[in-house]
């Protein structure tokens, strides 16, 4: 497996870890909603008597199904705004590569990056790098790995 996810949750603006925070419990509240019920009507069936009183209130299994029905229309209203927001965002981003035509060169990376321009040349040249942030998110080294190959008892770079 091939671990190409930096994770620096210390990077990540307020805005974003209060979202993802909001995102979170919203998706707990809607789980335990959609699994109470299901508890209660398996241990009705199973023979728990204080639990009858609620399972007469939710109106017993006719009202389950009543409620599964609403979960699987709710399920498929998600599935289609989902799709709706994916095909906005690929037309999005397929009319702003069009528009941005700016070609940046390897003087204007390296000044942006902070990094040394024979390090990239370097790095461009092998198959696989290793890079090396420091806690601010900046480039802090490069590290090219370069593969060797034997060939009749020779190294090959």
């Amino acid at each position: 497996m091939k671990n190409y996810i930096i994770n620096v949750p210390q990077l990540q603006s307020l805005q974003k870890r209060l979202g993802a925070l909001c995102a979170l419990a919203i998706c707990w509240v809607m789980w335990i909603y959609l699994l109470i019920p299901l508890a209660i009507l398996t241990s009705w069936m199973l023979g728990e008597k204080k639990l009858i009183n609620q399972m007469r209130w939710f109106g017993g299994y006719k009202s389950l199904l009543e409620l599964m029905q609403i979960y699987v229309f709710t399920l498929l209203v998600m599935i289609v705004l989902w799709l709706c927001w994916i095909v906005f965002k690929l037309l999005r981003k397929s009319t702003n590569l069009t528009k941005s035509g700016k070609i940046v060169t390897d003087l204007e990376l390296c000044q942006f990056y902070q990094v040394n321009i024979d390090d990239l040349n370097q790095c461009r040249s092998t198959n696989r790098i290793t890079v090396f942030f420091n806690d601010q998110g900046c480039i802090t080294q490069l590290e090219p790995h370069i593969n060797t190959v034997t060939v009749n008892n020779y190294f090959v770079f």
